[in-house]
């Protein structure tokens, strides 16, 4: 039991360094740079929450 608990010790501070700024910054500019790709080939992304417009007719 004591070893199990060391393990997974060991594994929690090899990950906490992975959840840090740097890496955050890392993963939105990457997401931002595939979000820019998209659009250059004609995708688009829609609000799920819009205001409708009314039409006049």
């Amino acid at each position: 039991m004591k070893r199990k608990q060391i393990v997974s010790l060991v594994v929690l501070l090899m990950i906490l360094p992975l959840l840090s700024g740097c890496w955050t910054l890392v993963v939105a500019g990457a997401g931002a740079y595939g979000g820019y790709k998209m659009k250059e080939n004609g995708y688009t992304l829609q609000n799920p929450i819009t205001k409708e417009k009314k039409s006049n007719k």
